[in-house]
C-alpha cells in the first residue's frame, strides 16, 4: 500500500471557437454587409486548493481533465458562447511542475487559492471584422486558438509547524497519540505508518500548531530505499523537529548513534539546508530501562553526538515527559512570532523615518 502524495495528470485546455462568415439579409437592405461575430474563448483548467482533502489518491481514477470548447460565432454578429472552465481541487501544500520542462508552476499553500494551469484558446474573429474601404463584402473569419494541453505533476507537501523524524519502530506514531488526537496505527513491526499522520497539539486557547508523523526513513532513503523516499519532501516546510531515537532496542547490535546520523546524512543528501532547521533529540522507550540506566545511556548518546541542542528522555507510551516538551514547542513558536512582529514593527518604523526624512 502506497500514500498517493505524488499524481500526474494532463489538463486540456478548450480550443477557441472559429469566427463567423455571414452577411446581413432583411428586406429593403440589399447590402447589409458582414455580420459574422466572433468565436468564444476555450475553456480553461484551473487548480483550486480544498483544506477538506488530504491525498492526492482520487488521481489514480482520472488523469486527464479537458475544458469545454469555446462555441463558433454566429450570424447577426453574435459571439460564440465561452466554454466552460474546468476547477480541479487539490489538497492545500500541492505544488505543481510541469513534467516536461520541471519547472514548478505554482504552490498552493492556502485554502481557496486558485491556480491556472492551462489558458483556454482565444475565439477567432468574425467577418464583421475585416470589412474595409476596399473590401466591402470579405469572406473572410478568424480561426479560434487551440487551448493549452500540459502534463503536470502534483507533489504534496505536509503543511506541519512540527516533524517527528526518527528510525522505522522509533515510536513516532505513539509519540504524536500522546501528545495530540491524532490516532495513527501502532504496531511492533517496521513501517506501520504509510501515511503522514497529522496531528494538532492545543497548549491553550488560541495557543496550537501542528505535528506531522513523518514514515519512517532508513539508510538510502534519499536514493530511493525504503518507504520515507518519498515523504523527505515533507520534512522541508517544517519549522522546528523532532527527532526520535529508540533507547532501548531489542536487537543489542542498533546504535542509536549511528541512526541519529543515518537519518542526518539523508537530510544533507536531499537538501542541505535541511540540516539547519532547528531539530531536538527526543529519546524514546526509557520506560523500557531501569530509570538510573535509561538517564545514563541518555546522556552518553548525547556525549557521542556532541549534541547542541534541546534533548529530553521520554516514555511516549506512558506519556512520561512528552507534555512538557510541547510546552516548549509553543515557547519556541510564540518566541519567534514574537521576534517576527518585532522585526515587522522596527521596518515600519525605519520605512516611516525615511518618509519624513
Amino acid at each position: 500500500m502506497k500514500f498517493v502524495d505524488e499524481a500526474q495528470i494532463l489538463v486540456t485546455a478548450g480550443n477557441g471557437g472559429n469566427g463567423c462568415i455571414s452577411f446581413r439579409r432583411e428586406k429593403f437592405i440589399p447590402l447589409g454587409g458582414p455580420d459574422g461575430g466572433d468565436g468564444g474563448d476555450g475553456g480553461s483548467v484551473y487548480l483550486v486548493a480544498d483544506e477538506n482533502l488530504n491525498t492526492l489518491i482520487d488521481f489514480r481514477h482520472q488523469r486527464h481533465f479537458s475544458a469545454q470548447r469555446g462555441q463558433n460565432g454566429m450570424g447577426r454578429q453574435m459571439f460564440g458562447k465561452a466554454g466552460e472552465d474546468v476547477v480541479i481541487r487539490v489538497p492545500v501544500g500541492t505544488e505543481v511542475i510541469n513534467v516536461e520542462t520541471d519547472e514548478i508552476i505554482g504552490d498552493l499553500t492556502a485554502h481557496g487559492e486558485r491556480l491556472l494551469v492551462a489558458q483556454g484558446g482565444q475565439g477567432g474573429k468574425g467577418n464583421v471584422h475585416f470589412k474595409s474601404s476596399v473590401n466591402r463584402a470579405p469572406r473572410k473569419a478568424g480561426t479560434g486558438t487551440p487551448g493549452e494541453a500540459r502534463e503536470i505533476r502534483l507533489e504534496l507537501k505536509l503543511l506541519a509547524d512540527v516533524g517527528l523524524l526518527g528510525f522505522p519502530n522509533a515510536g513516532k506514531s505513539t509519540f504524536i497519540r500522546a501528545v495530540s488526537a491524532a490516532t495513527p496505527k501502532v504496531a511492533d513491526y517496521p513501517f506501520t505508518t504509510l501515511y503522514p499522520n497529522l496531528g494538532v497539539v492545543s497548549v491553550e486557547m488560541d495557543r496550537s500548531f501542528v505535528i506531522a508523523d513523518i514514515p519512517g526513513l532508513i539508510e538510502g532513503a534519499a536514493d530511493g530505499a525504503g518507504l520515507g523516499a518519498q515523504f523527505l519532501r515533507h520534512v522541508q516546510r517544517t519549522r522546528l523537529l523532532l527527532h526520535l531515537v529508540d533507547l532501548a532496542p531489542f536487537d543489542d547490535g542498533v546504535d542509536p548513534a549511528g541512526q541519529v546520523r543515518a537519518i542526518e546524512a539523508e537530510l544533507r543528501k536531499h537538501d542541505p539546508d535541511m540540516l539547519g532547521k532547528p531539530r531536538w533529540l527526543v529519546m524514546n522507550k526509557a520506560d523500557l530501562l531501569p530509570p538510573e540506566e535509561a538517564q545514563d545511556r541518555a546522556e552518553a548518546l548525547v556525549r557521542e553526538l556532541d549534541w547542541k541542542e534541546p534533548w529530553f528522555l521520554v516514555s511516549a507510551i506512558g506519556r512520561e515527559n512528552t507534555w512538557p516538551i510541547m510546552l516548549k514547542v509553543q515557547q519556541f513558536f510564540d518566541e519567534l512570532k514574537a521576534a517576527a512582529l518585532e522585526e515587522a514593527a522596527e521596518a515600519a518604523a525605519r520605512a516611516e523615518m525615511r518618509r519624513d526624512g
